[in-house]
């Protein structure tokens, strides 16, 4: 099998994630993670939808990660962000994080936000 590695010019990746952090393009990120293509910041949870709404000019969607295995999103926070414009997928933390690299390094407009596993 031939392996392609994959290089990010202008954006984040997602590098890898454990038990209560995440690795973004070698920055560790404890806790709850909003990552978009040009930046990473710990992120307030489903309370904290200013950090997404913040990125409506650079994103079409967003992925949220709810953990390590898929949950409901609030109501409220799904219509904030999509009054906003913005697209929400809500899934695991993991599938959000490979979703998240595969759609970036097809130069797609996305962030994910993530609650740790």
């Amino acid at each position: 099998m031939q392996l392609t590695e994959i290089h990010y010019p202008d954006a984040r990746p997602i590098d890898g994630y454990g038990p209560g952090f995440f690795r973004i393009a070698g920055q560790v990120i404890d806790g709850a993670a909003l990552i978009g293509a040009t930046g990473a910041q710990g992120w307030g949870g489903f309370d904290d939808t200013a950090a997404i709404i913040a990125l409506k000019d650079e994103i079409d969607v967003v992925f949220v990660g709810t953990g390590g295995d898929v949950a409901h999103l609030p109501a409220g926070f799904r219509d904030a962000i999509e009054a906003e414009g913005i697209g929400v997928e809500g899934m695991s933390s993991p599938a959000a994080c490979r979703t998240y690299n595969v759609l970036l390094s097809e130069g797609r407009r996305v962030a994910a936000a993530l609650l740790p596993v």
